[in-house]
């Protein structure tokens, strides 16, 4: 399970928790989550997005091999999906695949 948090809803340490005061989570500045996909969901992940309005903000073909593309979700935490040659891994078998 991911919970990915918007960072002005849990900012306020007056948000009653029945114990200890709220601790602000949620990302701010550089952070942010990567989904690794297979190099051959790019083109699929891209029509996807442009079709439900989600603006792609970058994307990048990495210099040591891989790709990246990144979006925002609704509360503008940065969001990656990137192929595996981006960490130097092959692409894994997708079950099923002749």
């Amino acid at each position: 399970m991911v919970l990915l948090f918007n960072p002005d809803a849990t900012a306020d340490p007056s948000t009653p928790t029945g114990g200890q005061p709220m601790v602000p989570h949620g990302a701010r500045g550089p952070g942010h989550l990567a989904f690794r996909l297979p190099e051959r969901d790019i083109e699929r992940w891209q029509a996807h997005l442009t079709a439900a309005g989600v603006p792609i903000e970058a994307e990048v073909h990495w210099p040591q091999g891989g790709y990246s593309l990144y979006l925002r979700d609704p509360a503008g935490n940065s969001v990656e999906l990137a192929t595996a040659a981006l960490w130097g891994f092959a692409e894994s078998p997708i079950p099923g695949d002749a």
